[in-house]
């Protein structure tokens, strides 16, 4: 894999990322308190180059190298989120763990600390996970992670090539790009969808209000007309006509984005728990809306303005 063009490093695990918490395995730490719990935790078999592809940050310690072999002492990394549960105050590194009953088989040391990676569906909550190094702890199943220089899906053919070229008897399964697996997941369809929907409801909302204010400033004008028709008969220009018009409107306009955004802090406060990767407010998306709205509603502004500027200053004084 790493020897054809385009491809920039490779690794392996036992599940792949955004599938799902499971393949779990409880723990016990050595020098701590125990009494019986079931501390139960994601548990990963990976390659040494697995978090050089997912380009994962190494918090504390080290990552595996090829020398983390079966003769050698077993050792772990942990992510952030078992470090902050298991080990608070305290640095993991150099700790051993093992199984419930800390059988000398199963004692591993702690060697790094790595940023949270997302094993389970993208809005599930982030469990406590153990690596272990897959050249310590090898199955006859795994997932590849190809980190490439170029495009994912055009390169895929190739890999799944070259997997068959190591021999007959190796298969390969559910051959993707990441961003397919993330796009085409249950999760991400489901928000997506939803995201399209209120979308939708958004798009209607707008054109209802720009109507709305559409026929308020056109019933106003109308209302208005002999006013109008008299200032341009003592000599008003067309310019402070349209002035006195999206004068009124803009004032509208501001009291409504105002209180629009006084609403969205309070859904933002709603909605935190559905969102996922991104935060619920964000100033420069709030901006742009706040901007669109004002242009649209000065455009639905301008057409009564254009007809009050027309006021034809003889006729004007005969309207009710």
């Amino acid at each position: 894999m790493e020897s054809l063009p385009g491809v920039k490093s490779v690794g392996t695990t036992s599940v792949l990322p955004v599938s799902f918490n499971g393949n779990t395995t409880w723990i016990r730490i050595v020098g701590h308190p125990y009494n019986g719990e079931h501390n139960e935790v994601n548990q990963r078999d990976v390659s040494p180059d697995f978090f050089k592809t997912l380009k994962a940050k190494l918090l504390r310690g080290r990552y595996f190298t090829e020398t983390d072999e079966a003769t050698r002492p077993l050792v772990v990394i942990i992510n952030e989120t078992l470090a902050r549960k298991y080990f608070p105050g305290e640095d993991p590194v150099g700790k051993r763990i093992g199984d419930t009953e800390l059988a000398p088989k199963s004692l591993c040391e702690v060697i790094g600390v790595i940023e949270d990676v997302k094993d389970g569906s993208l809005d599930s909550e982030t469990w406590p996970a153990v690596y272990y190094s897959s050249y310590q702890n090898a199955d006859d199943y795994f997932a590849l992670v190809v980190r490439t220089s170029q495009s994912e899906a055009a390169l895929l053919p190739s890999l799944e090539a070259a997997v068959h070229e190591v021999g007959g008897g190796l298969g390969t399964l559910d051959v993707a790009t990441m961003a397919g697996r993330i796009n085409n997941s249950p999760t991400s369809y489901l928000h997506r969808s939803a995201a399209w929907l209120v979308g939708g409801f958004a798009t209607l909302a707008l054109l209802l209000g720009v109507i709305g204010l559409y026929g308020v400033i056109a019933y106003s004008v109308s209302q208005r007309t002999r006013e109008i028709g008299v200032r341009m008969a003592l000599g008003a220009q067309r310019s402070s006509v349209y002035r006195l018009i999206l004068r009124e409107a803009a004032w509208l306009i501001g009291t409504g984005i105002a209180a629009g955004l006084i609403g969205s802090l309070l859904a933002a406060t709603l909605i935190r728990g559905l969102l996922f990767g991104v935060r619920s407010w964000d100033g420069a998306t709030v901006a742009g809306v706040a901007l669109v709205l004002a242009i649209c509603a000065l455009l639905a502004s301008y057409i009564p303005a254009r007809s009050a500027a027309r006021v034809d200053p003889s006729v004007a004084p005969r309207y009710e």
